[in-house]
């Protein structure tokens, strides 16, 4: 995950099924009926039930806000989403919001979301995470690889995550643009 800049950070509840397709690269987009804050950078993926875990995050390449129809033409080869699903989906939509899917990266252990705050429920669409429930997300999300391996933790993904968004100043955290049609 090669990022200069971390901004915000959305935890996004995904039926597992998709959530396995974005992490092994085959889902390379995530159909949503509602639009991003240009400042979100980043998602973690919250796997939704049976599984019920934080599985893992991915940086956003980018937002295109399109007709369905468009979507579907432009995406639908990498959506990992069958075309009459898609379409009952956006059923009454005039706007799709593609989010493009960069880097996607599993953590080495699957997070509960009790685990992460007290009393934390899944979102029903997102929700932001803030800097401290991000930190012990990705902190327990890495500790299998340290007894495993034998590493220290913080590596990997909490490094490509967490040391870049300590110490940056709203003023230096980049703002996407969301393209419109």
């Amino acid at each position: 995950m090669v990022v200069d800049q971390v901004g915000r950070v959305a935890l996004f509840s995904i039926h597992p099924r998709y959530a396995e397709a974005i992490l092994t690269g085959t889902k390379k987009v995530e159909f949503r009926r509602q639009g991003l804050p240009a400042d979100v950078t980043h998602v973690v993926i919250y796997a939704t039930a049976p599984v019920q875990r934080v599985v893992g995050a991915f940086e956003i390449e980018g937002i295109d806000c399109v007709p369905p129809s468009a979507a579907w033409s432009q995406y639908g080869d990498v959506g990992g989403i069958e075309e009459d699903p898609f379409f009952d989906y956006y059923d009454g939509a005039e706007a799709a919001f593609v989010i493009r899917v960069r880097d996607a990266r599993r953590f080495d252990a699957p997070v509960a979301l009790a685990d992460i705050a007290d009393g934390l429920r899944p979102p029903q669409s997102y929700m932001y995470l803030t800097d401290e429930r991000l930190s012990r997300t990705l902190a327990l999300g890495s500790r299998a690889d340290s007894h495993i391996h034998g590493t220290s933790p913080g590596t990997r993904i909490e490094r490509m995550f967490y040391r870049l968004f300590r110490g940056l100043s709203s003023e230096e955290r980049r703002v996407g643009a969301v393209r419109r049609a």
